[in-house]
């Protein structure tokens, strides 16, 4: 701010003390500098105007309410691609693996296994049906813990009996998630 700017506001400031003083008592003088700036009364139509860009904040919410657009990839192609997410269950000789991928990524969204530290210390076995129980009890409170409630799980036909499998699945019912997803709904236009 240049010497000129500052000398005009206070020849500015001085004027107006000026104007009020004039005649008057000092309680006006001060009630006349400290007056607030009148602000212009919002006419009702910028009030009821509505935004013609609208931005979704939550990119999950129509998802949720089975909106979103759902890949449905190649009839032959299994398992099929018609998911928002999918759970996918495997075991090994020495370990247990469960994940949770979005249909939007080939990364995984969320992950348990028996490889985890916190996971093994607790176990005797880490293939075992109490291995697979406790996978699936961890993953279930990962999944409510990001919001994920609802996911598409598909066992190999030949492995779905397995009394492994039946723990796993039982382990995640249990925490709350639930393992299918809704029909995807079509809006006519």
């Amino acid at each position: 701010m240049g010497l000129s700017e500052i000398s005009r506001g206070v020849r500015l400031l001085l004027g107006q003390i000026q104007r009020c003083g004039s005649g008057v008592a000092s309680e006006h003088t001060a009630r006349c500098l400290s007056q607030a700036a009148a602000r212009p009364e919002p006419t009702p139509e910028e009030n009821e105007a509505v935004s013609p860009n609208f931005v979704n904040r939550n990119p999950r919410n129509l998802e949720q309410m089975a909106l979103a657009v759902k890949d449905r990839g190649w009839k032959t192609t299994w398992p099929h691609q018609q998911f928002y997410h999918r759970l996918m269950f495997s075991r090994s000789q020495h370990h247990v693996t469960a994940e949770v991928f979005s249909c939007t990524s080939p990364v995984p969204v969320l992950s348990c296994s028996t490889k985890e530290w916190a996971v093994k210390k607790e176990l005797a076995s880490t293939s075992g049906v109490a291995a697979c129980q406790a996978v699936g009890e961890v993953l279930a409170h990962r999944c409510h813990q990001a919001g994920i409630t609802r996911m598409v799980y598909r066992a190999i036909p030949w492995t779905y009996r397995s009394d492994a499998v039946q723990a796993f699945r039982a382990a995640m019912k249990q925490g709350g998630v639930i393992l299918s997803e809704p029909r995807r709904k079509y809006i006519g236009t």
